[in-house]
């Protein structure tokens, strides 16, 4: 290439990188993860409020009461997303054990002061906002695991530092948060422990050997209870005692097969009009499907999907291995709930208290879950950046 060719293409490239600090979107957010979060937290809105009408106006007196809630911890949420997209994540690896230490701190405050509802503590009332701290452990548990392996870098292949320690981290949140009586968080945690190492390269067969004492001490926690022993039983039969124990699934059910394909319509669902308790919370995708129906599923699930693969694409071309971590991390604490919850709701696994991302109502878990979605922003726009760089250097060289 001659002299007058490689200033030519130097040029252009340069013209090419300001073009594109202007155009935001193309380098500020990854436009796959942005358009199916925006999606997801849009559709979310609708269906808070369509599920939670009845239930609002007949406890709380107000048809707006939690659309109200969940709209103002949307905005706050989507808020604190671009803040934390337009942070580099590396400056956020100075917390990491801060993070850890006020996360833990907090998991022990909830056993002590926290509100009781239904049998567990998992909510601490703060000035008339309930914080759920499991929601902070999911994530806490991610930028810990990716800053360790990281240091670690080669001893990843040992069984000491590469399995023992890391899951070790992973089972002092997910015992806190047991003692919570919040089983399903406990398993999101143990899993994205488990998979965070396995993609980090620890040892292969040692985590393989790992599966059948995590089945059997998950197991062996739900015999020990006897109301999740009961949900087991339930799961196998829920029709046995539709009236008690099987009762919110056994509704849910009846809201998806009276879904059909096309779905009721928007504010036609039957079960949301105090059948099934609470069904802007967990069972939110029943309402989904009796109103929307199969149709309106598979939008959904194809969203989460998109989401997913798009998570994992920011994270295949992270700028560097804490980058990579993190946003694989970030990833498996959105699929595994997506996945468990959904899996509830059609009866695929025993009832457990998952939230869906983005769509269940929750302020905690809406806001965190945003303020995670920023970090994977920024994964995304370091990686493209480094990427441009990246070409700038090849050019010089050719």
């Amino acid at each position: 290439m001659s002299n007058v060719d490689l200033k030519k293409r130097i040029k252009y490239n340069k013209k090419r990188r300001k073009k594109k600090k202007k155009t935001k979107i193309s380098i500020d957010r990854d436009n796959g993860v942005y358009v199916a979060l925006i999606l997801l937290v849009l559709i979310g809105l609708l269906l808070v409020f369509t599920s939670s009408s009845y239930y609002a106006l007949y406890e709380q007196g107000d048809l707006y009461f939690f659309i109200r809630k969940q709209a103002m911890w949307a905005v706050i949420g989507l808020g604190f997303m671009e803040l934390f997209a337009r942070v580099d994540y590396h400056f956020l690896r100075k917390f990491t054990w801060p993070l850890a230490g006020g996360t833990l701190g907090l998991l022990v405050l909830v056993l002590v002061i926290g509100k009781e509802i239904n049998g567990a503590k998992r909510w601490i009332e703060v000035g008339g906002l309930s914080i759920q701290p499991s929601e902070i452990a999911k994530y806490a548990v991610v930028f810990i695991l990716a800053h360790i392996i990281v240091k670690m870098g080669k001893e990843i292949k040992t069984i000491k530092k590469g399995i023992f320690l890391p899951l070790s981290i992973g089972a002092i949140f997910a015992v806190l948060v047991l003692a919570e009586k919040n089983l399903s968080i406990t398993v999101v945690i143990a899993m994205v422990t488990y998979f965070m190492i396995m993609v980090a390269g620890a040892n292969i067969r040692v985590l393989l050997g790992l599966i059948p004492v995590g089945f059997l001490g998950g197991l062996g926690l739900i015999i020990i209870e006897p109301y999740r022993l009961e949900r087991l039983t339930t799961y196998l039969n829920p029709w046995a005692d539709q009236s008690d124990s099987g009762y919110q699934l056994v509704h849910s059910l009846m809201a998806i097969g009276s879904g059909g394909v096309t779905g009721q319509g928007l504010g036609n669902s039957m079960q949301k009009a105090l059948y099934m308790p609470e069904p802007h919370n967990d069972f939110i995708f029943a309402i989904l499907a009796e109103e929307f129906g199969l149709l309106g599923c598979i939008f959904v699930i194809g969203l989460f999907i998109f989401l997913i693969i798009s998570a994992i694409k920011v994270a295949m071309k992270a700028k560097d291995i804490y980058g990579r971590l993190l946003a694989i991390g970030i990833t498996l604490v959105i699929a595994i709930q997506a996945i468990i919850n959904i899996s509830v709701v059609t009866g695929s696994i025993p009832v457990t208290g998952v939230p869906l991302p983005f769509i269940s109502t929750g302020g905690t878990s809406l806001l965190i879950n945003l303020v995670a979605m920023g970090v994977l922003l920024n994964i995304a726009k370091q990686g493209k950046k480094n990427r441009i760089d990246d070409e700038d250097d090849v050019i010089v060289r050719r």
